[in-house]
């Protein structure tokens, strides 16, 4: 059977959610799904995890930085950072890494996150930013440090949507993958990857709506811009849906697609690990490019099985 390393997996780890309860007593009722026991109770998620599958584990979109000035945020953030830590060392066998929280109200302190507690842990491989950050754009001016740091540091960065509040239609099945396309368009405009050519980026569920509106992006944007979204990396998680992976790959390249489920949502109890496998298995590739998307791709972008 071959290895599967699931790039994009979600954790909300106890001590986590203890503290992001104390600040939001309603935030199982604005997020239901979270009630999900795979999520933070690790001795379920091993039983429930796929034969031969590694997962890259991310805590979900809950962020101190909404509730609590910088300074608290940061230090929410460390602690969250050092449970995942120890959540991957003690299930090295399960979880191929994790990725680290930032507080982008605690800019000094998000770029510590990129520059000392990422590289002083192997089992650490980036950090996870979402597409708005206190009410802003992911590409505003005031969170570019954070950018610089990571591409200079080599310091890879996941992209997560969350809902922009100023909408009053957001919703779970169309919204999350029009900002994750607008935080794309943001960044390619603000010129980071001209700017900033060591960035990595794996944007989540497929690059979201870039696929299906390549032409318009090759027709409207400078060239320099549309051949800019192409050098983001981007994940499988599109919930088994064979011809929009096709076309996924198609437009971002065999290179820069890496398999990701957001387990453990999306199919309950575990997630979509399998119905994501088996569209890749039906997708018209070699075995060889198959392989490359299954692991290949996140063992090299992230250097898994390297020393730091």
């Amino acid at each position: 059977m071959t290895l599967k390393i699931d790039a994009f997996a979600h954790v909300l780890l106890p001590e986590f959610f203890d503290k992001m309860q104390a600040l939001d007593k309603d935030l199982v009722k604005k997020m239901p799904f979270i009630q999900n026991p795979v999520l933070t109770d690790m001795a379920k998620r091993r039983e429930t995890m796929p034969d031969q599958t590694r997962q890259i584990i991310s805590y979900i979109n809950a962020n101190p930085e909404d509730y609590v000035d910088g300074k608290e945020a940061a230090k929410l953030v460390q602690l969250a950072n050092e449970e995942l830590l120890a959540t991957v060392q003690e299930h090295s066998d399960s979880f191929a890494g994790g990725v680290a929280m930032v507080a982008m109200n605690h800019i000094t302190d998000a770029v510590r996150v990129v520059e000392e507690f990422v590289p002083a842990h192997p089992e650490i491989l980036g950090i996870q930013l979402f597409t708005r950050h206190l009410g802003k754009s992911i590409a505003d001016q005031a969170f570019k440090p954070v950018f610089a740091a990571a591409a200079k540091a080599g310091v890879p960065i996941w992209l997560h949507p969350v809902f922009d509040h100023r909408k009053p239609d957001n919703n779970i099945i169309f919204s999350w993958e029009y900002e994750l396309t607008q935080a794309m368009l943001d960044i390619v405009q603000a010129g980071y990857f001209r700017e900033f050519p060591n960035l990595k980026m794996l944007v989540h569920h497929g690059g979201a709506m870039v696929p299906y509106f390549a032409g318009r992006i090759e027709h409207i944007l400078p060239e320099d811009q549309a051949a800019d979204f192409k050098k983001f990396y981007v994940d499988t998680a599109l919930l088994g849906n064979r011809k929009a992976l096709e076309l996924c790959v198609d437009y971002y390249g065999i290179d820069h697609v890496l398999f990701g489920t957001d387990a453990p949502l999306g199919i309950l109890p575990a997630g979509a690990t399998e119905v994501i496998a088996e569209a890749i298995d039906a997708l018209p590739l070699t075995a060889e490019e198959k392989e490359q998307i299954l692991a290949g791709n996140a063992m090299r972008l992230y250097h898994l099985g390297e020393e730091k």
